[in-house]
Protein backbone atom coordinates (compact mmCIF):
# COMPACT_ATOMS: atom_id res chain seq x y z
CA UNK A 1 0.00 0.00 0.00
CA UNK A 2 1.41 3.18 -1.30
CA UNK A 3 2.19 5.67 1.71
CA UNK A 4 1.46 9.40 1.36
CA UNK A 5 0.73 12.74 2.98
CA UNK A 6 -2.82 13.49 3.76
CA UNK A 7 -3.34 15.38 0.18
CA UNK A 8 -7.04 14.57 0.03
CA UNK A 9 -8.68 17.66 1.92
CA UNK A 10 -6.52 19.87 -0.36
CA UNK A 11 -8.69 19.11 -3.62
CA UNK A 12 -10.07 22.15 -4.62
CA UNK A 13 -13.31 22.58 -7.01
CA UNK A 14 -14.37 24.44 -9.91
CA UNK A 15 -17.03 24.67 -12.20
CA UNK A 16 -15.37 26.30 -14.83
CA UNK A 17 -12.01 27.89 -15.31
CA UNK A 18 -9.86 28.93 -18.57
CA UNK A 19 -7.12 26.64 -17.43
CA UNK A 20 -6.20 24.47 -14.47
CA UNK A 21 -2.74 25.80 -14.40
CA UNK A 22 -3.42 29.22 -14.87
CA UNK A 23 -6.34 29.56 -12.06
CA UNK A 24 -4.09 27.63 -9.79
CA UNK A 25 -1.11 30.00 -10.40
CA UNK A 26 -3.57 32.83 -10.14
CA UNK A 27 -4.85 31.12 -6.48
CA UNK A 28 -0.77 30.86 -5.44
CA UNK A 29 -0.14 34.99 -6.19
CA UNK A 30 -3.51 35.57 -4.28
CA UNK A 31 -2.27 33.58 -0.84
CA UNK A 32 -0.26 30.94 0.49
CA UNK A 33 -1.13 27.83 -1.27
CA UNK A 34 0.27 24.35 0.50
CA UNK A 35 2.24 21.99 -1.53
CA UNK A 36 -0.10 19.18 -3.11
CA UNK A 37 -2.56 21.52 -3.26
CA UNK A 38 -4.87 20.17 -6.38
CA UNK A 39 -7.31 22.07 -8.42
CA UNK A 40 -10.09 20.34 -10.67
CA UNK A 41 -11.72 21.52 -13.18
CA UNK A 42 -14.90 20.49 -15.02
CA UNK A 43 -14.48 21.96 -17.75
CA UNK A 44 -11.71 24.38 -19.08
CA UNK A 45 -12.60 26.87 -21.98
CA UNK A 46 -8.81 27.22 -22.61
CA UNK A 47 -6.93 24.31 -21.67
CA UNK A 48 -3.48 23.84 -22.43
CA UNK A 49 -1.60 21.35 -23.86
CA UNK A 50 2.12 20.79 -25.06
CA UNK A 51 3.24 23.49 -27.70
CA UNK A 52 0.56 25.28 -27.04
CA UNK A 53 -2.21 23.50 -27.92
CA UNK A 54 -5.80 22.89 -26.94
CA UNK A 55 -7.19 20.03 -24.46
CA UNK A 56 -10.58 18.98 -25.41
CA UNK A 57 -12.31 17.58 -22.55
CA UNK A 58 -16.51 17.31 -22.13
CA UNK A 59 -17.84 18.63 -19.44
CA UNK A 60 -18.08 16.03 -16.27
CA UNK A 61 -16.70 13.45 -18.40
CA UNK A 62 -12.73 13.70 -17.87
CA UNK A 63 -10.23 14.69 -15.50
CA UNK A 64 -8.79 17.86 -15.86
CA UNK A 65 -6.79 19.03 -12.89
CA UNK A 66 -3.17 20.60 -11.73
CA UNK A 67 -1.29 20.65 -8.72
CA UNK A 68 1.36 22.60 -7.34
CA UNK A 69 4.66 21.52 -6.10
CA UNK A 70 7.68 23.13 -4.14
CA UNK A 71 10.70 21.16 -4.74
CA UNK A 72 13.54 21.75 -2.36
CA UNK A 73 16.03 19.35 -4.36
CA UNK A 74 15.55 19.00 -7.97
CA UNK A 75 18.15 21.64 -9.41
CA UNK A 76 16.64 23.83 -12.50
CA UNK A 77 19.27 22.11 -14.91
CA UNK A 78 17.52 18.69 -13.34
CA UNK A 79 14.10 19.58 -13.91
CA UNK A 80 13.39 16.95 -16.69
CA UNK A 81 13.07 14.34 -13.48
CA UNK A 82 10.35 15.98 -12.27
CA UNK A 83 8.71 15.37 -16.12
CA UNK A 84 9.46 11.76 -15.80
CA UNK A 85 8.27 11.23 -12.80
CA UNK A 86 4.81 12.87 -12.90
CA UNK A 87 4.43 10.61 -16.41
CA UNK A 88 5.66 7.59 -15.07
CA UNK A 89 3.35 7.65 -11.90
CA UNK A 90 0.49 8.04 -13.73
CA UNK A 91 1.01 5.21 -16.14
CA UNK A 92 1.67 2.66 -13.12
CA UNK A 93 -1.97 4.49 -11.97
CA UNK A 94 -3.87 3.93 -15.09
CA UNK A 95 -2.48 0.42 -15.51
CA UNK A 96 -4.95 -0.89 -12.59
CA UNK A 97 -7.43 -0.46 -15.35
CA UNK A 98 -5.44 -0.85 -18.82
CA UNK A 99 -2.96 -3.77 -19.55
CA UNK A 100 0.60 -2.04 -18.78
CA UNK A 101 1.96 -3.34 -21.61
CA UNK A 102 -0.79 -0.81 -23.71
CA UNK A 103 0.56 2.42 -22.09
CA UNK A 104 3.59 3.93 -23.18
CA UNK A 105 4.82 7.25 -22.58
CA UNK A 106 5.32 9.65 -25.78
CA UNK A 107 8.25 12.06 -25.15
CA UNK A 108 8.59 13.98 -23.21
CA UNK A 109 5.66 13.61 -21.25
CA UNK A 110 2.01 12.49 -22.92
CA UNK A 111 0.93 9.03 -21.93
CA UNK A 112 -0.28 6.70 -24.97
CA UNK A 113 -2.92 3.81 -24.97
CA UNK A 114 -1.45 1.97 -28.19
CA UNK A 115 -1.27 4.84 -31.18
CA UNK A 116 -3.69 7.23 -29.35
CA UNK A 117 -3.44 9.36 -26.32
CA UNK A 118 -5.39 8.80 -23.13
CA UNK A 119 -3.35 11.63 -21.15
CA UNK A 120 -2.10 15.43 -21.32
CA UNK A 121 1.03 16.85 -18.97
CA UNK A 122 2.21 19.93 -19.01
CA UNK A 123 4.83 21.21 -16.25
CA UNK A 124 5.05 25.01 -15.64
CA UNK A 125 7.87 26.14 -13.43
CA UNK A 126 8.98 28.92 -11.84
CA UNK A 127 12.60 29.74 -11.01
CA UNK A 128 13.88 31.87 -8.67
CA UNK A 129 17.78 32.26 -8.72
CA UNK A 130 19.50 28.91 -8.63
CA UNK A 131 15.97 27.04 -7.18
CA UNK A 132 12.85 25.86 -8.77
CA UNK A 133 10.38 28.13 -6.73
CA UNK A 134 7.15 26.62 -7.93
CA UNK A 135 6.06 23.56 -10.14
CA UNK A 136 2.34 23.63 -11.60
CA UNK A 137 1.75 20.13 -13.04
CA UNK A 138 -1.06 20.27 -15.32
CA UNK A 139 -2.75 16.74 -15.83
CA UNK A 140 -5.77 15.71 -18.62
CA UNK A 141 -7.17 12.37 -18.50
CA UNK A 142 -9.79 11.33 -20.69
CA UNK A 143 -12.12 9.03 -18.39
CA UNK A 144 -15.48 8.81 -19.55
CA UNK A 145 -15.96 10.83 -22.59
CA UNK A 146 -17.26 8.43 -25.78
CA UNK A 147 -17.18 10.57 -28.47
CA UNK A 148 -13.68 13.69 -29.32
CA UNK A 149 -14.75 16.49 -31.96
CA UNK A 150 -11.51 18.44 -31.91
CA UNK A 151 -9.35 18.39 -34.74
CA UNK A 152 -7.11 16.15 -32.01
CA UNK A 153 -5.65 13.42 -34.64
CA UNK A 154 -6.26 10.71 -32.13
CA UNK A 155 -7.72 11.08 -29.05
CA UNK A 156 -9.00 7.92 -26.72
CA UNK A 157 -10.85 7.33 -23.41
CA UNK A 158 -10.95 4.72 -20.56
CA UNK A 159 -14.71 4.43 -21.71
CA UNK A 160 -13.64 3.76 -25.41
CA UNK A 161 -11.49 1.49 -24.20
CA UNK A 162 -12.92 -0.56 -21.66
CA UNK A 163 -16.43 -0.15 -22.96
CA UNK A 164 -17.61 0.89 -18.84
CA UNK A 165 -18.17 3.88 -17.28
CA UNK A 166 -14.70 4.77 -14.77
CA UNK A 167 -15.55 6.82 -11.16
CA UNK A 168 -13.44 9.67 -11.95
CA UNK A 169 -12.51 10.79 -7.99
CA UNK A 170 -11.08 7.02 -7.70
CA UNK A 171 -8.73 7.45 -10.84
CA UNK A 172 -7.50 11.30 -9.19
CA UNK A 173 -6.98 9.62 -6.08
CA UNK A 174 -5.05 7.23 -7.34
CA UNK A 175 -2.98 9.10 -9.41
CA UNK A 176 -2.17 11.91 -6.93
CA UNK A 177 -0.84 9.18 -4.48
CA UNK A 178 1.00 7.84 -7.16
CA UNK A 179 3.01 11.06 -8.18
CA UNK A 180 3.24 12.14 -4.65
CA UNK A 181 5.22 9.41 -3.12
CA UNK A 182 7.41 9.40 -6.00
CA UNK A 183 8.39 13.09 -6.00
CA UNK A 184 8.89 12.46 -2.20
CA UNK A 185 10.94 9.55 -2.62
CA UNK A 186 12.85 12.54 -4.90
CA UNK A 187 12.90 14.87 -2.46
CA UNK A 188 14.24 12.51 0.35
CA UNK A 189 16.88 11.45 -1.74
CA UNK A 190 16.31 7.62 -1.75
CA UNK A 191 19.11 6.19 -3.28
CA UNK A 192 19.07 5.03 -6.68
CA UNK A 193 15.62 7.16 -7.45
CA UNK A 194 16.43 9.28 -9.92
CA UNK A 195 18.03 5.92 -12.04
CA UNK A 196 15.09 4.02 -11.16
CA UNK A 197 12.39 6.78 -12.63
CA UNK A 198 14.40 7.24 -15.47
CA UNK A 199 15.06 3.73 -16.64
CA UNK A 200 11.17 3.05 -15.85
CA UNK A 201 10.67 6.22 -18.34
CA UNK A 202 12.75 4.60 -21.00
CA UNK A 203 11.34 1.09 -20.85
CA UNK A 204 8.31 2.95 -21.26
CA UNK A 205 8.78 4.87 -24.08
CA UNK A 206 6.54 4.90 -27.17
CA UNK A 207 7.84 3.46 -29.97
CA UNK A 208 10.88 2.41 -28.44
CA UNK A 209 11.40 -0.48 -31.00
CA UNK A 210 12.07 0.61 -34.74
CA UNK A 211 12.17 3.37 -37.31
CA UNK A 212 9.26 5.19 -37.25
CA UNK A 213 8.28 8.69 -39.01
CA UNK A 214 9.23 12.19 -37.41
CA UNK A 215 9.52 15.62 -38.53
CA UNK A 216 12.01 18.46 -37.78
CA UNK A 217 12.49 22.05 -39.31
CA UNK A 218 14.09 20.58 -42.38
CA UNK A 219 11.02 17.99 -42.83
CA UNK A 220 9.79 14.69 -42.92
CA UNK A 221 12.75 11.75 -42.02
CA UNK A 222 12.27 8.15 -40.35
CA UNK A 223 14.58 7.43 -37.49
CA UNK A 224 15.10 5.29 -34.44
CA UNK A 225 14.58 6.32 -30.67
CA UNK A 226 17.76 5.99 -29.61
CA UNK A 227 17.38 7.02 -25.72
CA UNK A 228 16.40 10.40 -23.80
CA UNK A 229 19.21 12.35 -21.94
CA UNK A 230 18.44 13.35 -18.24
CA UNK A 231 17.89 16.87 -19.06
CA UNK A 232 14.88 15.68 -21.57
CA UNK A 233 16.79 15.69 -25.28
CA UNK A 234 15.69 13.26 -27.62
CA UNK A 235 18.02 11.48 -29.43
CA UNK A 236 17.04 9.60 -32.21
CA UNK A 237 19.13 8.17 -35.39
CA UNK A 238 18.18 8.15 -38.75
CA UNK A 239 18.58 5.72 -41.74
CA UNK A 240 21.85 7.32 -42.55
CA UNK A 241 23.16 6.32 -38.78
CA UNK A 242 23.53 10.25 -38.26
CA UNK A 243 22.42 10.99 -34.66
CA UNK A 244 20.13 13.69 -34.10
CA UNK A 245 19.35 15.85 -30.64
CA UNK A 246 15.91 17.55 -30.18
CA UNK A 247 15.05 19.64 -27.33
CA UNK A 248 11.59 20.32 -26.89
CA UNK A 249 8.92 21.88 -29.62
CA UNK A 250 12.08 21.00 -31.93
CA UNK A 251 10.79 17.89 -33.50
CA UNK A 252 7.26 15.98 -33.99
CA UNK A 253 6.12 12.39 -34.13
CA UNK A 254 4.13 11.80 -37.45
CA UNK A 255 1.17 9.86 -36.08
Amino acid sequence: MIKSPNWLSKILKEETVTSTNDRLAELCQEKEIKEFTTLMAEYQTAGKGQRGNSWESEYGKNLTFSTVFYPQTIAPASQFILSMAVASAIRTALAHYVHADCLQIKWPNDIYWKDKKIVGILIENDLTGSQISQSIVGIGININQEEFHSSAPNPVSLRQITQKETDRMEVLNSVLEHIINLYSRIENRETDIITKIQEYYLKAQYRKEGYHPYCDAKGEFTAKLIRVEPDGHLILKDKNGSLRKYTFKEVKYIL
